[in-house]
Order: structure tokens, then C-alpha cells, then sequence
């Protein structure tokens, strides 16, 4: 665990090494948020272009009982690898201050991302299938949806601290 919390500070430092300019237009646990989350979110489209043009090379994804379209399944596969490390630079770096047990924030953040795969899954059916868009630029702007709701979920539900008076 000792190399664990090493990464996690290391990846803290450099995260505010770049916050100084930041400083008068956001707090730093907005900037810490932005940043794991946009890196996250970079990962996650990235991983999403990757298995959708190359793994699934764009192709239905045919389970026998139910056949799964590439757009959705590279949406799962990619999902599938942001989700905990979503969690991990949530609860370690932007949030570290939450007074929740950890399996208390690990559900709570599981609801949280639910409703961002709910949103996720409506906008890419919304977008390809009956916009007619395409599938990268419509993951994209997807994302930006979900990520308003969560931030403000995971600032006030998920990882909430205790507000002194």
C-alpha cells in the first residue's frame, strides 16, 4: 500500500504544480477534480476510439441471446477500466476529505456513475442512431453532459464532508 499512496501524492503534486494560474478562478478541489477527471475522461475516450475502430472494428457485437451495437459495446469495454480509476483519484485526490467509510462512497459513487452510464447509453442512442452523428464526436459531447451531473453529484453526495460552523 506504501507505493499505493506514493503514486497517489506524486500524481497530486504534479496536479497542483499546474494550479497556481487556476488559483483565482476556481478552488483547488475543483481544479484537482478537473484535472483527474478530464484525464479520466481523456482515457476514457481514447479507450473508446481504440475498441470501437480496432477491437471491435466497428462491428455488432453478437452475444447469441443479444446482439450489442459497437458504439455501446466499446462505451462498456472502456467503461469497464474508468470506472475504478474514476473512484481512486475521486476518493484519494479530489475528495480526500469525505468523512463516508469507503464502502459507503464506493456505492454511493457506483449510483453516481449509473446515472452518468444512463445518460451516457441515452445520448449515444440519441446521437447515432437517430441524429445520424458520429459515434466519436457524439461520445464526446456525451461526456461533457455527464460530467456537469457528475461533479455534483460526487461533490455533494458521494464524497460529502462535514460542513463546520
Amino acid at each position: 500500500m506504501n507505493l499505493f499512496y506514493t503514486v497517489i501524492r506524486s500524481i497530486e503534486k504534479v496536479i497542483l504544480w499546474f494550479y497556481p494560474p487556476f488559483k483565482r478562478l476556481m478552488p483547488e478541489q475543483t481544479f484537482k477534480y478537473a484535472a483527474t477527471g478530464g484525464a479520466n475522461t481523456a482515457l476514457d475516450i481514447f479507450l473508446y476510439f481504440i475498441f470501437y475502430h480496432f477491437v471491435l472494428n466497428k462491428e455488432i457485437v453478437d452475444l447469441g441471446f443479444y446482439a450489442i451495437s459497437p458504439h455501446i459495446a466499446a462505451f462498456i469495454m472502456s467503461f469497464c477500466i474508468t470506472f475504478p480509476m474514476g473512484f481512486i483519484l475521486a476518493k484519494y485526490i479530489s475528495f480526500p476529505g469525505s468523512f463516508l467509510r469507503k464502502r459507503i462512497q464506493l456505492f454511493r459513487y457506483g449510483l453516481s456513475v449509473m446515472g452518468s452510464v444512463l445518460l451516457n447509453y441515452f445520448f449515444l442512442k440519441l446521437f447515432v442512431e437517430h441524429f445520424g452523428w458520429y459515434p466519436t464526436p457524439s461520445k464526446m459531447l456525451t461526456t461533457l453532459i455527464a460530467i456537469l451531473f457528475s461533479y455534483t453529484v460526487q461533490k455533494y453526495f458521494t464524497f460529502k464532508v462535514e460542513i463546520k460552523e
